[in-house]
C-alpha cells in the first residue's frame, strides 16, 4: 500500500503542533489530522467586543516549565506575570461579608502571554510545514499493515504513514478508536482510566470597558465557597489596555444554561465588586466536557490519575504507533509543559 506521508499525527493541540514543528525541523514530513474545526485542543482564547483576548482554556505557567518557555522564546512568543495587585476576596459562606486579602508579591509569578496563549498555537502552525492538513475527521480505526499504517476516519477516507503519533486524551483514544492488532491488555485496561485534565472544569470570562476593579484598589482576585464562582483572577492585557477576569466556575454549573450562568456570575460579582460588575460588555464560558476531550463520563476523578504511565512511553505495532499528549508526559503531566515535553519524547521515536 502506497505511503502517503513519513509521520501522520493525530490531535492539533499543543503537543501535535509543536511535534510537528519540531519534525519540520528536521525536515520530515507530517501529515496532521484534527478531529474538530480548529486548532489548539484545549488553548482556546476568545476575542472579546474590544478585541480582548479572553483564555478559556490553558492560561498560566510559570519557570517551573522550562521546556514550555524555551520553546515560547524560540518562536518570539513573550510572557508577562499575573497581576496580582490589591484587595483580594475569599468567600466561606453567602450569608457572611467576604474576608479580604492581600497576595504578597512573589519572586516566582504565574505568568501568561502577551496577545493570548492562542498565540503559542498560531505561530507553531505559522512556522511549520505540513504535508497536509485534515480539519474536521475523526479516525475510527487504526490497523497494522505490516511496512504501512492505515487510517480510516469516520467518513471512509483513508490514510497511509510509516507511523502515527496520537497526540489526543488517551480516554479518548479508548472509547474512540479502533486498533489492529488489538493493543496489549494492559494497555486497554488502562486507558479509560486515564484522567483527561480540565474534562469537567468551566472556564469563563469577562470583558470590561475600564478596570474599576483596579480603580477601587482590588486585585481582581477571587476565592469562593459559596458562589457560581469559585476562583477568578484579573484578565487585563499585556498593554494595560484592555480589561476583564477569567476563571472557574464550580462544578455544579455544569446542568445551568449559560444564560443562567451568566446572570449567577454577575449577581455574585456586583454583590461583591458593585454595579459596575453588572454591564459587561461581554461574557463567555465554555464546560470542557466536548467529545473533543473527553467520550462520556470519566469513571474516576482523581486529579493526574494515571497521568504520565510508563506505558505511554512504549511503541506499539512494531513501533509505528507512539501515544503523545500532555497526559502522557513524564513530567507535568495535564499542563502546558506536560505537551511540549511529550513532543519532544515523541521526536526521538521518529525513524529517519
Amino acid at each position: 500500500m502506497q505511503i502517503t506521508s513519513q509521520v501522520v499525527i493525530v490531535g492539533g493541540g499543543l503537543s501535535g503542533l509543536t511535534l510537528a514543528y519540531l519534525l519540520d525541523r528536521k525536515n520530515i514530513k507530517v501529515t496532521l489530522i484534527e478531529a474538530s474545526s480548529r486548532l489548539g485542543g484545549r488553548i482556546q482564547t476568545q476575542q472579546g467586543v474590544l478585541h480582548t483576548p479572553l483564555e478559556l482554556g490553558a492560561t498560566w505557567f510559570s519557570e517551573m516549565h522550562p521546556n514550555l518557555l524555551f520553546l515560547m522564546e524560540e518562536l518570539g512568543v513573550q510572557k508577562f506575570p499575573q497581576f496580582s495587585k490589591g484587595k483580594s476576596l475569599f468567600q466561606t459562606k453567602s450569608f457572611e461579608p467576604a474576608q479580604e486579602f492581600f497576595v504578597p508579591e512573589s519572586n516566582e509569578p504565574s505568568y501568561r502571554m502577551v496577545k493570548g496563549t492562542q498565540s503559542l498555537i498560531d505561530t507553531l502552525f505559522q512556522k511549520t510545514k505540513f504535508e497536509k492538513m485534515h480539519f474536521n475527521t475523526r479516525i475510527k480505526v487504526i490497523k497494522d499493515l505490516d511496512n504501512s499504517i492505515e487510517l480510516e476516519s469516520t467518513a471512509g477516507d483513508k490514510f497511509y504513514a510509516k507511523q502515527v503519533f496520537l497526540c489526543l486524551p488517551p480516554q479518548l483514544v479508548a472509547k474512540k478508536i479502533e486498533i489492529y492488532p488489538e493493543l496489549p491488555q494492559d494497555l486497554k485496561d488502562l486507558m479509560p482510566n486515564v484522567q483527561t485534565w480540565m474534562a469537567g472544569s468551566i472556564k469563563f470570562v469577562l470583558e470590561y470597558s475600564i478596570p474599576f476593579w483596579r480603580e477601587n484598589g482590588y486585585s481582581g482576585m477571587l476565592y469562593s465557597h459559596s458562589g457560581i464562582i469559585s476562583e477568578m483572577y484579573d484578565h487585563t492585557n499585556f498593554e494595560g489596555d484592555k480589561f476583564g477576569f477569567t476563571g472557574f466556575l464550580n462544578g455544579g454549573a455544569t446542568s445551568y444554561s449559560q444564560d443562567l450562568r451568566k446572570e449567577l456570575v454577575l449577581k455574585q460579582l456586583n454583590q461583591l465588586l458593585g454595579s459596575q460588575a453588572s454591564t459587561p460588555l461581554a461574557y463567555f464560558d465554555k464546560v470542557w466536557t466536548d467529545d473533543f476531550i473527553l467520550a462520556g463520563n470519566q469513571s474516576n476523578q482523581r486529579p493526574h490519575q494515571n497521568n504520565g504511565h510508563p506505558l505511554f512511553h512504549q511503541g506499539y505495532l512494531g513501533n509505528k504507533l507512539f501515544f503523545g499528549g500532555t497526559e502522557t508526559a513524564s513530567q507535568s503531566s495535564g499542563y502546558m509543559e506536560g505537551a511540549v515535553i511529550s513532543a519532544l519524547s515523541l521526536v526521538k521515536c521518529v525513524e529517519v
